[in-house]
């Protein structure tokens, strides 16, 4: 176990290793600098030996950048890697009304709580699909002129001004006629005036626009379907997913792609899809537990698993 204890070495050694860590792992030096905590010119003129100050704690740094990257490669080592994209029945449903939004040129609504694969599966669906950009919103992205400058640099328009209109006509520009489709995930972050925009957009280009995000999205919607400031857009959905806790099916791909039986790790895990977090906790909890069995020399049992989610949840 790490100590925090920094090993004494001599400066020509260590300058080595810094090297040799910067060219291994295809780092640029301004990038290796940051993850060190020295400005770009201290540690390059402490590569070079020209560094006119406080060598040694420049030194002390990059010792122990060097071995804080040592632990993490050996964490990496011994932590399982997660399957790739697997194809549970709740990512088909999500697909499925992505497939529907591209080629009708409609709008879908997908939402539910956290952790049921939303966001796994438009990255999946957008890196399988030409003619589909996925913009992530944040609380930062909300206002309608911060949301058109993240859906613009995701279609690839260089935004040069902060001019709505115009980052709004060059977006329109850019995707017209592509018969793509515009994803928009997290979007219960977004102020009215922002979907309406996209709405706007949807209309003027007749790309597919699917909106995912959490329950708060349907409900601004449809809370207002009766006044005409939400019913532009409520009627253009064509296509609506909810999503509420995984099924069994789910839990049984997931369980499969880990290549873990037992009706004892299945009973587990299918508790574990029902809390906050839902599949990504699945997933996390997983990792953990087979790291964990490994290191024992064993195949991963229901106590692995539940010793996972306790760490983990810390219930």
């Amino acid at each position: 176990m790490k100590t925090g204890k920094v090993v004494p070495i001599g400066t020509e050694e260590l300058r080595t290793k810094v090297r040799a860590e910067v060219k291994g792992a295809g780092l640029a030096q301004s990038r290796a600098a940051v993850e060190i905590g020295v400005s770009d010119s201290a540690f390059s003129q402490w590569l070079s030996g020209k560094y006119p100050g406080d060598s040694a704690a420049i030194e002390t740094k990059v010792l122990r950048w060097i071995e804080a990257r040592a632990e993490r490669a050996e964490l990496a080592q011994r932590l399982p890697e997660a399957p790739q994209f697997v194809d549970i029945p709740t990512s088909r449903r999500i697909r499925a009304a992505l497939s529907y939004a591209q080629m009708a040129g409609d709008v879908a609504l997908v939402h539910g709580g956290a952790g049921i694969s939303k966001t796994t599966t438009a990255q999946q669906y957008a890196a399988t699909h030409n003619n589909v950009w996925l913009a992530t919103m944040t609380a930062s992205t909300a206002t309608l002129g911060a949301c058109l400058e993240r859906v613009a640099t995701t279609c690839g328009v260089r935004v040069t001004t902060g001019r709505v209109a115009r980052i709004e006509a060059d977006l329109v520009d850019r995707i017209d006629n592509s018969r793509g489709l515009l994803i928009i995930d997290e979007a219960q972050h977004l102020s009215t005036r922002a979907i309406e925009a996209l709405r706007a957009i949807h209309d003027a280009t007749g790309v597919g626009l699917a909106l995912l995000g959490n329950d708060q999205v349907y409900s601004r919607i449809t809370g207002g379907r009766r006044s005409a400031e939400f019913a532009q857009l409520f009627s253009r959905i064509g296509k609506r997913v909810r999503l509420q806790l995984p099924s069994r099916a789910d839990v049984d791909a997931l369980l499969a792609a880990w290549a873990i039986e037992g009706p004892a790790e299945r009973d587990a895990v299918l508790q574990i899809s029902r809390k906050p977090g839902g599949l990504r906790g699945v997933t996390k909890t997983l990792r953990m537990a087979s790291m964990v069995a490994s290191a024992d020399g064993s195949e991963v049992n229901s106590g692995h698993i539940k010793a996972a989610w306790a760490d983990l949840s810390g219930e």
